[in-house]
């Protein structure tokens, strides 16, 4: 049956967790202009996890899943993917370190003019992975594997959101990555398909052992999902814990946002709550 409790994971069947690092961002500053972003992050990500990225807008959540692909470069500090450097490798080593990724971005970046077949097809062809006729069959072995088969032959238009989200898992699939990365992946669904959302990242990671991070700010989501999370505050981490030292943490900063208060150690500036309070 399934876990019908989206704060509870404790139904789900144990995953191994290896100690091996699989991603590491090491003192990592970022600033556009004269706004700082992040301001010396570091994050481990074991193998076969599921880390989750919290914290409120503007602390460089997404800013650091784009780090770890490669589409930024830090103004200090490394990011290396079992050991070896994004930031100072040659171009044709980062796309075969980019080739061990798969990534879902927020509104699941279908193209609007093809298929959910050939959204899917889209990364094997556009860099001839495989040959044109075993597409079909890995294609089709994803979307079988997302409960997509019966969409194959619609456009983007005319299936729901979580379809797109689960047609940008399949797409992300094909080339069997070793890591998934999630820009915000629930953001726009209902509670339902939010958590149809979090059952296929534990089925991803049960049954592929798929190292995955995942940028939220839905906290049903992050309990549910995540095996650690990390929680950054004004572009450093302020926690990193599992879902039940982050939910019983005596930290005023997170226990103030996991709970939504509006009093606290955060205060709402310009509309921005992620600025401490002065003391």
């Amino acid at each position: 049956m399934s876990n019908t409790n989206p704060y509870d994971n404790s139904e789900t069947p144990a995953h191994k967790i290896s100690d091996e690092i699989v991603i590491e961002m090491k003192g990592i500053h970022k600033a556009f202009g004269e706004r700082e972003i992040l301001k010396g992050v570091d994050i481990q990500v074991r193998r076969g996890e599921v880390m989750v990225l919290l914290g409120g807008s503007g602390t460089g959540k997404s800013v650091s899943i784009r780090h770890i692909i490669g589409l930024l470069k830090p103004d200090q500090g490394d990011v290396l993917i079992d050991g070896e450097s994004m930031v100072h490798a040659s171009k044709n080593r980062m796309e075969k370190l980019r080739g061990r990724m798969g990534v879902l971005f927020q509104s699941g970046a279908l193209i609007n003019w093809l298929s959910v077949y050939d959204n899917v097809a889209l990364p094997l062809r556009e860099h001839r992975l495989v040959k044109e006729e075993d597409i079909d069959s890995i294609v089709k072995e994803k979307l079988k594997y997302m409960g997509l088969m019966p969409a194959m032959n619609l456009l983007p238009s005319n299936i729901s959101g979580g379809m797109k989200k689960r047609a940008g898992i399949a797409r992300a699939l094909t080339t069997n990555p070793e890591i998934l990365l999630y820009d915000e992946p629930t953001s726009g669904l209902d509670p339902v398909l939010s958590q149809v959302f979090n059952e296929l990242v534990r089925k991803v990671q049960r049954e592929l052992n798929v190292t995955q991070v995942v940028v939220t700010h839905d906290m049903a989501s992050a309990y549910y999902i995540a095996d650690r999370i990390t929680f950054l505050y004004q572009g450093q981490v302020e926690m990193v814990g599992t879902p039940d030292e982050i939910r019983n943490t005596d930290n005023p900063v997170v226990q103030q946002f996991i709970q939504g208060k509006t009093k606290g150690p955060l205060i709402l500036d310009a509309g921005d709550p992620t600025t401490r309070k002065k003391t």
